[in-house]
């Protein structure tokens, strides 16, 4: 009985999350009032504040929930994972409104009274995991500081998908992320890396492992 209450309650949270992300990422914070967010889940207030304290609280959640809806999918190591972290971030901000709307949160927080480097963070120590790994693998040239390199993909990203978003409503981003790997890994990889890694946008639409 304890275990289908908690079930229910897992399913009743994940439920506000993806109504929320896709009334944030349709209407943007302002305009993502507490009844339309109740109305697409078809869920109670009592429902939404069990788990949420707040719209600012819920924003938070959908903003960091990014990683949870690319790095579960991925099995490579090193830098193959990394750049595969990449290809399916931007695949997946054409097709998912979870990160979707965390991107255009974590864009829009301070019009909300926000100034939370959070999710940048959170994708940084991910991708210079990914960096530290491929540091102990022998992929990376000498002197490639992974928590530097970390950072600046997040910052190249970031930008990256702004412009594209202006530019072709995001249609154009996965050419845009394969570019920027062939620019960057001559400069951080061994030529052998360089040589096997597999940057393509065809990649993510296959289990990449």
């Amino acid at each position: 009985m304890a275990g289908a209450k908690q079930e229910r309650a897992v399913q009743t949270r994940e439920s506000l999350l993806l109504a929320a992300a896709e009334v944030f990422d349709e209407f943007g914070y302002a305009g993502a009032s507490i009844n339309r967010i109740l109305k697409r889940a078809r869920l109670t207030a009592g429902a939404l504040y069990f788990h949420f304290d707040s719209k600012e609280d819920l924003a938070r959640a959908v903003m960091n929930s990014q990683p949870d809806t690319i790095v579960p999918r991925l099995e490579s190591r090193g830098l193959q994972r990394l750049v595969d972290i990449t290809l399916t971030w931007a695949h997946q901000l054409q097709v998912d409104p979870m990160l979707r709307a965390g991107v255009r949160l974590t864009n829009e927080q301070a019009s909300f009274g926000l100034q939370d480097a959070t999710p940048y963070q959170e994708w940084a120590e991910i991708m210079s995991a990914c960096l530290r790994d491929a540091h102990e693998r022998g992929e990376l040239q000498a002197g490639v500081q992974p928590s530097e390199v970390g950072e600046f993909v997040v910052e190249a990203c970031t930008g990256m998908q702004m412009y594209s978003a202006v530019a072709s409503g995001r249609a154009d981003l996965p050419e845009r992320t394969t570019r920027m790997w062939r620019l960057l890994l001559p400069g951080i990889a061994v030529p052998s890396i360089v040589a096997r890694t597999e940057v393509s946008p065809e990649r993510v639409r296959t289990p990449v492992g």
